[in-house]
């Protein structure tokens, strides 16, 4: 037999051999170089064919030809037995027990906005949502606030070239909504407002806010004092008390501050709420004729509440949290311990 035959029938039964017991892509791949590379053994056997006697030629072709052909076809299948095993092993056993998928949570002031709105919709009051990008009118026109207050001062309100705003207060929605529909409206506003405040440990440049508005026929202050007593008790437990002070806001009159007692010291006094024994939370009052008047709303027969709160306030409060810039700063540290 020819030795170029030979060497090829060879290497045909050392392929089968290697082939067969290869496990991995690099082990075949390693078979394909060895045989039909550049520098392989049916490259190099072209070179020898030509020095072969004419006579023999046609049988080294033909044996050329044939072990080329052979060793692709044994190539291919173990490319394909491989894969096939590499799938199986990858294939989704549906008789095992299913991973359990650690998903993430909510934020703090999230999850207080979520309990904030719980307790009103107990309440009956409804969530009313409005734009962030807001016109003068709505944040301050309508909500009958002076020309000269110091809130219209573009060192504290984000204004835009066309005239429009950042709200600087959720309170929009409600002129928004009470423009919107007929009364009576029960309302609550939780939402995202900006002001030009220098970031420290209490002020941040955009912030959360939850506002409430109720309007119907003989609305008092006493209807607003026993909305937000309520609110204290769901949010805080019933050890906790509230209390009203005279205070000044353009859109309500008369118009109050409002404390919750002091959650640190239970009303005892301390550092925290400077020995009084209260926290001060936001502000209230009965809504202002002249806004009602703004909307289209007869005073005469209509009267009614408004209130609202800081949330990232009550979030630092219900967890004792000492710099409102840890709430923005997305350290997964911090997050963590609200899951």
């Amino acid at each position: 037999m020819n030795p170029i035959v030979e060497r090829i029938n060879a290497a045909l039964n050392q392929a089968e051999a290697d082939l067969s017991a290869a496990s991995t892509p690099a082990m075949v791949e390693e078979v394909r170089v060895a045989l039909l590379g550049r520098k392989g053994l049916f490259t190099s056997l072209t070179k020898d064919m030509g020095a072969a006697a004419p006579e023999e030629r046609r049988v080294i072709g033909q044996a050329f030809n044939t072990g080329r052909n052979r060793v692709q076809e044994l190539l291919a299948a173990a490319e394909e037995r491989i894969n096939s095993a590499e799938e199986k092993a990858h294939a989704l056993d549906v008789t095992l027990p299913g991973r359990k998928w650690h998903a993430g949570h909510k934020h703090p002031v999230t999850m207080m906005i979520d309990d904030c709105v719980a307790a009103f919709r107990r309440m009956g009051f409804v969530v009313a949502d409005g734009p962030e990008l807001e016109t003068v009118h709505h944040c301050f026109d309508a909500l009958n606030t002076p020309a000269d207050h110091p809130s219209r001062d573009v060192g504290d309100t984000f204004y835009f070239e066309d005239g429009r705003l950042l709200r600087t207060q959720t309170s929009t929605v409600q002129i928004r909504t009470m423009e919107a529909h007929e009364p009576p409206v029960r309302i609550v506003a939780p939402g995202r407002c900006f002001r030009r405040d220098t970031p420290d440990a209490t002020h941040s440049m955009n912030f959360h806010q939850l506002e409430g508005l109720y309007i119907d026929k003989n609305v008092s202050m006493a209807d607003l004092k026993s909305v937000l007593q309520n609110f204290a008790w769901e949010l805080f437990g019933k050890d906790v008390s509230i209390r009203l002070r005279p205070h000044f806001f353009p859109f309500t009159e008369p118009s109050v501050e409002y404390d919750f007692t002091c959650i640190m010291c239970g009303g005892k006094g301390c550092n925290v709420c400077k020995h009084s024994g209260y926290i001060e939370i936001a502000g209230a009052g009965m809504v202002d004729p002249n806004v009602l008047r703004n909307v289209g709303y007869d005073p005469e027969i209509w009267s009614g509440f408004a209130f609202g709160f800081g949330l990232e306030r009550l979030t630092m409060l219900r967890h004792r949290i000492g710099d409102i810039r840890n709430l923005y700063e997305n350290d997964v540290r911090f997050l963590a311990q609200f899951n």
